[in-house]
This record gives C-alpha cells, sequence and structure tokens, in this order.
C-alpha cells in the first residue's frame, strides 16, 4: 500500500464542510481552517445575513469558495431542508463541524446574577440551551451524519469544551462582599452540554465505525476576548501556560481532525486548553 504524503494527508480539496454556528465567535475559525485546506466551508447559522457575511469574508481573504446558509439546528425540517440545499448546490458534505452552541455570559446585576444560579436557574433557559448545543448536535449528526454512513465515508466533528472534562470553578466569578445568592456563577447549561457532547461523539464513533464515519471532539479553552482584568488574573492563575487562547490557536487541530492526518481517530477527545484540565 502506497503511503500518502504527509501535506497530502491535510488536503480536504473539494470537501464540503457544514460547520454550525458559523456565524459566531468560532465557526468561522473552523471555517477558515476548511478554506485553508483546500475544502469548501458552508457556514450555517440562525442569522442568515451574519453566517453570508462570514463566508464572504472567507472567499475574499482565501480565494477559495465559501457559502453561508440559514440553519435553525433545533428544528429537524430546518436541519433536512439546509442539507438538501447544500448537496444539490455544492455536492456531498464530506465533513460536518457541529459547533452551535450558547455560551451564556457570567455577571450583570444582582438580579440576574441570581437567575444563573441553579436554585433559580429557568427551565425555559435550560430547555432552549440544551435545544441548541445537544439536540442541535443530535440532529445534525442524524441527518448529515446519515448521509455520510450511506456514501461510506464522512467526518463529524464535535466542539465540546474544557468545561466538558471539569466543573467550572465558581471562584472566578466571585464579587467581593457580594451576597452568596447574588453572586455570579457559569450557569449549569454549559459545562452539562459540553459533557453530554463527548457522550454523543463516543456513541456516533461506535455506531458507525462499520461505515467509515469518524466522530471525534475538540476540547478548547476559553479565548481571548477583551474579558475583565480581574478575570483575566484570576483564570490564567490556573493554566499552566498562563494566558487563554488566541483565536487562530484551535485551527491547526480543526484541520488535523477533519482529514485523514487523523485517520485513525475515532471516538477521541482532544484538548486543547492550556493545560488546565491537568490542574
Amino acid at each position: 500500500m502506497n503511503q500518502p504524503s504527509l501535506r497530502k494527508t491535510y488536503d480536504l480539496a473539494g470537501r464540503v464542510a457544514v460547520i454550525t454556528g458559523g456565524g459566531g465567535l468560532l465557526g468561522p475559525l473552523h471555517g477558515e481552517a476548511i478554506a485553508e485546506s483546500g475544502g469548501v466551508p458552508v457556514l450555517v447559522d440562525i442569522e442568515e445575513d451574519r453566517a453570508e457575511e462570514r463566508a464572504a469574508d472567507i472567499q475574499r481573504r482565501f480565494g477559495t469558495k465559501a457559502h453561508g446558509l440559514q440553519m435553525d439546528v433545533t428544528d429537524e425540517g430546518s436541519v433536512r431542508q439546509a442539507t438538501e440545499l447544500v448537496e444539490q448546490r455544492w455536492g456531498p458534505i464530506a465533513i460536518l463541524v457541529n459547533n452551535a452552541a450558547h455560551d451564556p455570559k457570567v455577571g450583570g446585576t444582582s438580579g440576574e446574577n441570581r437567575l444563573t444560579r441553579l436554585e433559580h436557574f429557568p427551565l425555559t433557559q435550560w430547555e432552549q440551551e440544551i435545544a441548541v448545543g445537544l439536540t442541535g448536535a443530535f440532529l445534525c449528526a442524524k441527518v448529515i451524519g446519515a448521509g455520510m454512513a450511506q456514501r461510506g465515508s464522512g467526518v463529524i466533528l464535535n466542539i465540546s469544551s474544557d468545561l466538558g472534562l471539569i466543573a467550572p470553578d465558581q471562584r472566578l466569578y466571585a464579587r467581593p462582599g457580594e451576597l452568596e445568592e447574588n453572586q455570579p456563577v457559569k450557569p449549569v447549561t454549559y459545562s452539562v452540554i459540553k459533557h453530554a457532547v463527548i457522550g454523543l461523539t463516543r456513541y456516533l464513533a461506535t455506531y458507525w465505525a462499520a461505515r467509515n464515519v469518524r466522530v471525534n471532539a475538540l476540547a478548547p479553552g476559553g479565548v481571548l476576548a477583551d474579558q475583565p482584568a480581574e478575570f483575566l488574573r484570576r483564570v490564567e492563575d490556573r493554566i499552566p501556560l498562563g494566558r487563554l487562547a488566541e483565536r487562530h490557536e484551535y485551527k491547526g487541530a480543526v484541520a488535523f481532525l477533519c482529514s485523514d492526518a487523523s485517520s485513525y481517530m475515532t471516538g477521541a477527545v482532544v484538548v486543547m486548553d492550556g493545560g488546565r484540565s491537568v490542574w
């Protein structure tokens, strides 16, 4: 058997990749990783304008095809319709990056903070965030992954988090002098969803192994995004590398996990968190 060159194993030439949450913080960066590797990123988002704008930016900067499309990951009909449109217009979907999620913000007024705490966390918010971050990943895998399995080839990359491996350290958000019931916390949903995404990854990896559909997860750490100085000081003390990630630093892992360079990996969780989960 001829051994392909290392450079060739990273080549995604002509492969269509759907990235959910494509209009958000990291979705466009995942699209860039696909584009720079020769693939065709399709950024899907509930807000079509944002998806199209980010796709146009990728196309302009990297001189490759990129597309934006509206899709509601919580609606199976929307997922099926968008999948059909993608495959009619640009070809079979070879890669799915399940990236869409709500990342609830921490910190606000005392009343707002009170609602983030477990004792007062609204059921409606729990259901909305589960619907996007977990049910959305399930529906996209169900619809798009089934097509991959029928063709006998495909890659699914689920975006988890370091908080899919460890619990949030609520001391990071503490406000001196604030009553306990008004202290800001990272809400329960984010960590629960990111843990569950890893479970979904392992289930799908074994379910479709015989159909040559590989399923892995990436567990990134926090990203530098104009956070308050005191929060940065606290969190950086808990990270062996002493800093949060720059947005572009996950692109290499995405390219690796979506390409044949990772052809003998499935059901794996690649952790890129500056070492935070080691401590």
